[in-house]
Formats: C-alpha cells, sequence, structure tokens
C-alpha cells in the first residue's frame, strides 16, 4: 500500500517535468517586452505559439522549450539588459 503511494508520487514527479519546463518556456517568452524581440529579430507570437502547440508531445514540448530556454533566452536576456550588440 505504502509503496504503491510513493511509486504514483514518484511517477506524477517525474511526468509533470516536461509540463513544468513548457510552462516555464511559455511564461518566460510571455513576459519578455516587444522591443526585446524586435531587437533579437525574432517574433514573440510565432514563439509562443509553438512552445503552446509542442506541449501536446512530450518530446516535441521538451525539444521546443528546450531551444528556446538555452539558446532564445539567452539572447532576449542579454538584449534586455542592455547588450543589444549582441542582437544577431
Amino acid at each position: 500500500m505504502i509503496v504503491d503511494i510513493v511509486l504514483t508520487a514518484l511517477m506524477l514527479s517525474v511526468l509533470s517535468v516536461p509540463l513544468a519546463v513548457t510552462a516555464w518556456a511559455l511564461l518566460d517568452a510571455a513576459k519578455r517586452p516587444a522591443w526585446v524581440w524586435a531587437f533579437a529579430g525574432r517574433r514573440q507570437v510565432v514563439w509562443m505559439t509553438v512552445i503552446a502547440v509542442g506541449v501536446i508531445t512530450v518530446v516535441g514540448g521538451l525539444a521546443i522549450s528546450g531551444w528556446y530556454l538555452t539558446r532564445i533566452r539567452p539572447r532576449l536576456a542579454s538584449i534586455e539588459g542592455g547588450d543589444v550588440g549582441r542582437a544577431s
């Protein structure tokens, strides 16, 4: 009985990771100002849509969200911090 509860809790924790990563990417993309996206040469609505649609598949959602969080987000953050020379 207690083993079943622990296994269920563990499985639920592991399975919620893709949803959490996708939510993090989507919320981060939503909070960035439009001028940051313009300097980066990216479209905010496109990235938000792709991230949101990617949640339909676990692997696709993780891949898209991972790409955003590791490649796009650092560029946006540096531009927002004033480093517009790194925009391209």
